[in-house]
Parts: C-alpha cells; structure tokens; sequence
C-alpha cells in the first residue's frame, strides 16, 4: 500500500511539473487545495491507466518497440497520458491535454520527473 501511495504523489509531481511547463496541458479549478486534490485524482487515473491499459498497447505494438529501438515508448506514454486526460473530462476533473505533440512532450516530462521522484521518495511496502 505504501508503494502505491509513493508512486501516486510521484506522479502527481510529475503531472504537477508538466502542467507548469506545458501551456497546452492546463489544471483548472479553484484555489490551491482543489487543484491538488484534483491533480491527486488524475495521479491515480494515470497510475491505472499505466497499469491496465499499457501493458496491453506494449504488447500490440511490440513490432514498433522493436523496430524503433524502443522510441515508440514515447507515443505510447502520449496514447496514454491523452487517454488519463479523456477519462478525467469524463470524471468532470479539470485535466486536459490539448493535442497529441504536447502529449509527446508531456509524457517524456512525465516519465523523467516521474523516475526522479521515484529515485528520492522511500519505497516501502
């Protein structure tokens, strides 16, 4: 349970990072307290979708993967980062993602503070 917890505020931060980057990628809502809970909401959206869905896409698009000497991650992390966006516009959290080149940029900005993070924060079960 701890780990899962470690990896969501990992990834909040991450999300954190590439909204305050990335004018295309916007957090909306209130004051301070409803962004962060929000931006915990699409941290645990993400980790979900990374958990469930990725897997999946890796597996179809291992060809690419393979082809591409393993650059393809970086659209598969878009298709899911703009996936994590469309179910939070479901959800009615204020999420959005606009495009699929921001999306590209956002998911290596995600991935790299995501994998910093992880390398600072403990990692107890």
């Amino acid at each position: 349970m701890m780990n899962f917890l470690v990896k969501t505020v990992a990834n909040a931060g991450a999300l954190a990072v590439a909204v305050w980057l990335l004018d295309k990628i916007t957090l909306e809502g209130g004051g301070t307290g409803r962004k962060t809970a929000t931006l915990i909401l699409v941290a645990v959206i993400f980790g979900l979708v990374n958990l469930l869905v990725k897997p999946f896409v890796q597996i179809l698009t291992l060809p690419l993967f393979i082809l591409t000497l393993g650059l393809f991650t970086l659209v598969v992390n878009a298709l899911m980062l703009l996936l994590t966006s469309w179910l939070a516009d479901k959800l009615d959290l204020s999420f959005h993602v606009e495009g699929f080149w921001t999306a590209v940029l956002g998911g290596l900005i995600v991935s790299v503070v995501s994998w910093a993070l992880n390398m600072v924060l403990p990692d107890k079960d």
